[in-house]
């Protein structure tokens, strides 16, 4: 028997794309949300190291990776892909797992337990999360602030102007994901090959021409308020240099009745690549301990006291 099961399933406006990496059984799945929105899954696979003892479920959202590609802009809405989700869920008969979202794929995931209510999810891991457009506008004009004059200005003419396509604002653009996005030089093949399959049409209208210009439709998304009602045990993660910043998402577990926060240093918003080891190591405590109703176990302690991590 494959240690991978792959597959199409029909969801609203076409079919997606999944993998399951692993076939033990005795522990539950974790189920993975990438972000974009338009980038498939690809950056996430080393959270395949988890499948030595849990299924770890994979899918590329529609209209992007493996998944069909309709031409079809009404499809590209948070509820469409909460629906996505849900039947995913129904296709698998995933009745106990794990929830796990990076980036835009928490949005994803706070939304379908918010407008879903579904019972079955043990756990919510939300890795460099972005819940609130307007708060993540504030931390990339922060961002961007910490950047010298010249790069400041190549962007902020660019915003004005909408000119996008210039030389100029690539560089920038380059020098603000190599400080904010991912720090490694060079980008894990993993994440070079996600890049190369990004759906620019989705990415563009959802959001915008780059991750601190948001134009599209996703411009005054905000799920916070939905926070509260999460009752389940919640991982929230972030690097140091984040897009989605340390205050911020500091500020998103006090609204959580049962989070807790684990910061990456010398990391962005790609920490659980930039520290595989460390990220992978501490959410498969995570997963364990709520599994076991502990609010944390003794791998989870020593992970909490590292010298690459800070916890609150």
């Amino acid at each position: 028997m494959s240690a991978y099961s792959k597959g199409l399933i029909a969801v609203p406006g076409g079919k997606i794309w999944y993998k399951i990496a692993g076939k033990n059984k005795t522990r539950a799945p974790l189920v993975t949300l990438h972000g974009g929105p338009g980038s498939p899954h690809d950056y996430l696979e080393p959270l395949e190291a988890l499948a030595d003892e849990r299924p770890v479920v994979f899918y590329d959202q529609l209209g992007c990776g493996l998944s069909e590609k309709p031409n079809d802009p009404a499809l590209w809405t948070i509820e469409r892909f909460v629906e996505e989700l849900a039947e995913l869920r129904r296709a698998l008969k995933l009745k106990r797992f794990h929830l796990m979202g990076a980036s835009w794929g928490t949005m994803l995931a706070v939304t379908y337990l918010g407008l879903k209510h579904p019972k079955g999810i043990l756990s919510l891991t939300l890795s460099g999360p972005y819940l609130s457009s307007s708060l993540w506008h504030k931390d990339q004009r922060r961002c961007i602030e910490q950047f010298p004059a010249e790069i400041r200005n190549i962007i902020l003419n660019a915003e004005k102007d909408a000119s996008f396509d210039t030389p100029e604002y690539q560089e920038a653009m380059t020098a603000y994901y190599q400080r904010h996005v991912c720090r490694l030089q060079p980008w894990p093949a993993c994440l070079k090959k996600a890049f190369k399959k990004l759906n620019m049409d989705i990415y563009g209208r959802m959001w915008g021409p780059s991750e601190f210009t948001i134009r599209g439709t996703l411009k005054n998304a905000d799920c916070t308020a939905m926070l509260r009602d999460i009752r389940i045990p919640v991982l929230l993660t972030c690097g140091r240099y984040d897009e989605a910043s340390v205050e911020t998402t500091n500020h998103y577990r006090s609204l959580l009745p049962n989070g807790r926060m684990v910061i990456f240093e010398d990391a962005s918003h790609m920490h659980y690549l930039e520290k595989k080891h460390d990220y992978t190591d501490l959410l498969r405590a995570f997963l364990r301990s709520t599994e076991e109703k502990k609010r944390s176990c003794a791998q989870t302690k020593r992970l909490f006291s590292s010298t690459n991590v800070a916890a609150t």
